[in-house]
């Protein structure tokens, strides 16, 4: 009992630290991206049964994630980082 209680408030103190995370369906991750000027993009692989690819991107503050089971057609002025893996609490 009290290990998931660690675990817990582990969690909430990851949210806390990573802020606010907005899931979108991949289709909204695009349009997002066609209103920043300049999008920067976290991208990793993701799945252990099948590949998913993972998008994360601040926008205003906030940041936002999808994942597709495609890759993402992405604008021409996007600077794309690979990732290992990207964690999201919760």
């Amino acid at each position: 009992m009290a290990a998931g209680a660690v675990i817990a408030a582990a969690i909430a103190e990851a949210i806390k630290a990573s802020g606010t995370i907005v899931n979108m369906k991949p289709e909204e991750f695009s349009l997002l991206l066609e209103r920043i000027e300049e999008p920067l993009v976290v991208m990793a692989l993701g799945g252990v049964f099948n590949t998913n690819y993972q998008y994360l991107t601040s926008y205003k503050g906030l940041a936002f994630f999808t994942k597709s089971s495609e890759k993402l057609p992405l604008p021409t002025n996007t600077e794309l980082i690979t990732a290992k893996s990207i964690w999201i609490p919760g």
